[in-house]
């Protein structure tokens, strides 16, 4: 096996960020390629296919030796970019798969001055504009890790690049993407995504878990028209107190603590002790992760609490409401009905369609007063917990841990859902994970002001070529 030149590496590596990556990037930036959820014309807009043929058209300016890049479309689905790199000649007969995605979150208002979600801005060594951080940085720090291993005397096996377009709508074309390109992908033993993120910019973070999510609509119905208040009131029971009633068979509202067993787990003890040793490593990682308002507190003052309900408790968020009229807009009238969306947030491994099926069975029995309870649109989405990793791939992080970034490489939980990783798991079982990126705690994603550490990019990209060359001769 050839040995890479580890320190080249990086050197090849900023190089390209520099001279190649940055520019194209910001172009990217420039693409309102909002996510089919906040843009249902998507496929008349064009902007996810045009974020698709910028990306495509940079790869195949690279010029790597033997790669096929595909754009793949299915009936009806968001287009998908496909980038097939072979391996090198004595590499295993495996495959890597390395995964962003290229949609975005809606731009929103408030940006600071001087910037905007489609105006590309460097400022103090990062790059706002939204999509620069999550998630159009991936692909390009994907093809270049691959590029910097075969510059520089390395290995790799097969390298599948797969860009999607509908993460940030939860990802729901990905399982008939994956069904369709099972035998294409091959046999899948390294699974790289860098769609993830750190709690600091000193080391490279690693995600070892992520929660599942339920999100449901449901509504109560007490009467087929408003009554005035005065006549019904008293007679009539409200909605919304039904509503609260439910909902408190659902949750504690005292604490938080959601009360179904379907929606609990046991958490592990080395995820309990990854977390404290994260939380000793960069201490405030989680507090200082929220705004807080003056007077404001959370919910605990310990923060390996906060973190294992962020990353491994049930918690439930009302996210929408309908039948309730602004302020300004309420006459008094005992409205007929309330509609709340919910949305849960699950342990990585409790079971989403039976969570799913707990919630609507609990919410939907011996309804007080006999009030009408129906059930709109509702999703279930894996979580994901991490295999161990292997001492190969410890043995990769710790180098670059010691040679990249100078300090040790650390894991935590995150609290919201990338489906395609429980996807993955299920498929590739006995595949190993990278789950890691560069968002760090300041960059802002899916809110204004995003931007991209762009040292710390280039230092995760040096990283993933090193776990390419140590997954090859390992």
């Amino acid at each position: 096996m050839a040995l890479v030149d580890r320190a080249a590496v990086s050197k090849t590596v900023d190089q390209a960020w520099d001279e190649a990556i940055l520019p194209s990037l910001s172009e990217l930036v420039r693409i309102p390629a909002v996510s089919p959820s906040f843009d249902a014309d998507w496929e008349n807009t064009g902007h996810l296919d045009a974020a698709i043929e910028h990306v495509r058209a940079w790869i195949d300016g690279r010029g790597i030796d033997g790669a096929e890049i595909d754009v793949v479309r299915l009936p009806g689905r968001t287009p998908l970019l496909l980038v097939d790199v072979p391996g090198s000649a004595d590499a295993p007969d495996e495959s890597v798969l390395l995964y962003g995605h290229l949609d975005k979150q809606p731009p929103l208002g408030g940006w600071s001055e001087g910037l905007g979600p489609w105006t590309p801005v460097v400022r103090d060594g990062k790059l706002f504009g939204r999509g620069a951080a999550d998630d159009g940085y991936a692909g390009y720090a994907a093809v270049t890790a691959i590029e910097a291993v075969r510059a520089n005397g390395g290995s790799h096996a097969r390298c599948v690049v797969l860009l999607e377009t509908g993460e940030e709508s939860g990802s729901p074309d990905l399982p008939a993407y994956l069904e369709h390109l099972r035998d294409r992908l091959g046999a899948v033993s390294l699974v790289v995504c860098l769609d993830s993120g750190a709690a600091d910019y000193q080391r490279m973070w690693l995600t070892n878990s992520l929660r599942g999510m339920v999100q449901l609509e449901v509504e109560v119905q007490v009467l087929d028209s408003g009554l005035h208040s005065g006549i019904a009131s008293g007679i009539v029971p409200s909605s919304f107190r039904i509503m609260r009633q439910l909902l408190d068979r659902i949750e504690d509202s005292a604490t938080g603590e959601i009360l179904l067993p379907e929606l609990n787990v046991s958490i592990p003890e080395n995820r309990i002790a990854e977390t404290r040793a994260a939380i000793e490593a960069v201490p405030g990682m989680v507090t200082d992760s929220v705004p807080w308002p003056e007077g404001m507190r959370p919910v605990t003052d310990d923060e390996v609490e906060l973190a294992l309900n962020n990353a491994w408790r049930p918690t439930l968020s009302v996210i929408g409401a309908d039948g309730l009229p602004k302020p300004a807009d309420a006459g008094n009238v005992l409205r007929p009905s309330t509609t709340l969306q919910l949305s849960f947030r699950l342990p990585p491994t409790a079971d989403p369609e039976a969570a799913l099926a707990a919630v609507q069975r609990r919410l939907s029995e011996e309804v007080p007063y006999g009030a009408r309870v129906s059930f709109g649109h509702s999703e279930a989405g894996l979580g994901w917990n991490a295999p161990d990793p292997a001492p190969w791939l410890s043995g990769a992080l710790d180098t670059a841990g010691e040679e990249i970034f100078g300090a040790s490489w650390r894991t935590m939980g995150l609290g919201g859902s990338i489906p395609f990783m429980g996807l993955l798991h299920e498929a590739y079982p006995e595949a190993q994970f990278v789950v890691t990126g560069a968002l760090g705690p300041d960059s802002n994603a899916h809110v204004p002001d995003e931007s991209l550490d762009l040292a710390f990019a280039a230092k995760i990209t040096s990283a993933i070529a090193y776990v390419l060359d140590a997954h090859a001769t390992r």
